[in-house]
């Protein structure tokens, strides 16, 4: 899954990474390395402009709510359920069918990460010696250091209890969408601890590799083969994980301290 991820690029060099056509200046988010759900994240996406007299599809960045809220909802207060979307059910699912076909976006992000429950913490937990074992949070992101781009969903929904011409009438929500997680061996792994992504979490979110990028973004693609053919796994071993401070499980903690490797877990129980 994905519940928390890191993303302190700044628009400008957002805009130039991915060929943005369209950006207001003004619409500006504050670097983040503790994103958490309903909070604003960066999204590159492909629609036509607003009241543009040409219909073509415009490369734009934009800041939308994470924790998508279907069209056809009669209210966002299930947005913190709707953070993540699995490959597998796109298609089947009535809250993401429809963004799949027409509404796929980028989030962009510098990696995501995850909490492990250590083996001996496990065993506590079964045996009921205890309720809440404590979990070591790793890092995840690319090994070459370059932007990790989400694949996401992005939906319109309409506060109909506001008038036409409130700013707040429209929401614009997105989703991450998430797959098995790979298997093989990390591109860097730390000294001691998990050698996959898949010894982490059984999860992980759908990674687009660069030349991927334009396919996902096109609203002309529609088809529902060529929609299966998006969701394909990226190349294994791009990725590196590390252990960080728990002190990132405390969503009001904020800042690149948080990206800091640690030499090892700080649970001692762990692995």
């Amino acid at each position: 899954m994905c519940g928390r991820y890191a993303a302190s690029r700044r628009p400008e060099d957002l805009v130039g990474l991915f060929g943005v056509e369209k950006w207001e200046p003004e619409e500006t988010l504050a670097p983040d390395w503790n994103v958490a759900p309903t909070k604003e994240v960066w999204a590159v996406l492909e629609r036509p402009l607003k009241d543009a007299e040409s219909r073509r599809p415009v490369r734009q960045l934009r800041a939308l709510k994470w924790g998508l809220v279907p069209s056809w909802a009669k209210s966002p207060e299930g947005a913190a359920r709707m953070i993540n979307a699995r490959a597998e059910t796109l298609e089947e699912k009535p809250s993401f069918k429809r963004a799949f076909a027409a509404r796929r976006c980028i989030l962009p992000a510098d990696g995501y990460y995850e909490w492990v429950t250590g083996a001996g913490e496990r065993e506590l937990e079964v045996e009921g010696k205890k309720k809440r074992p404590r979990k070591q949070p790793y890092f995840v992101t690319p090994a070459d250091g370059s932007v990790f781009a989400m694949a996401g969903l992005y939906e319109f929904w309409r506060d109909r209890t506001l008038p036409d011409g409130d700013p707040l009438a429209w929401w614009v929500t997105c989703s991450v969408i998430t797959t098995e997680a790979e298997t093989g061996p990390l591109g860097v792994a730390p000294a001691e601890g998990p050698h996959s992504l898949a010894d982490i979490h059984p999860r992980m979110p759908l990674m687009l590799t660069e030349d991927r990028w334009d396919a996902w973004l096109d609203p002309a693609t529609t088809a529902p083969e060529e929609l299966r053919g998006l969701l394909a796994a990226p190349p294994e071993g791009l990725m590196r994980a590390y252990p960080v401070a728990t002190a990132v499980s405390n969503v009001r903690n904020n800042g690149p301290e948080l990206l800091t490797e640690l030499a090892g877990p700080e649970v001692g129980t762990l692995f």
